[in-house]
């Protein structure tokens, strides 16, 4: 199941999310040809924890 974000560049720069079997993958639109960058699921539900909780806005 991939994911693409609704809020979106013109240019269609956008972050994608796939989750591949237990791996989340996140790649950029623009850079199709790029690695992507692979996440365990608990590595990407404690990133998803933390932006909930605002661990990463930074001021």
């Amino acid at each position: 199941m991939k994911f693409k974000s609704s809020f979106s560049a013109q240019q269609g720069a956008c972050v994608e999310v796939e989750k591949i079997g237990e791996e989340i993958h996140v790649t950029d639109s623009k850079e199709p040809e790029k690695p992507a960058h692979i996440y365990s699921r608990e590595e990407w539900n404690s990133f998803i924890l933390g932006a909930k909780n605002g661990e990463f806005d930074f001021e």
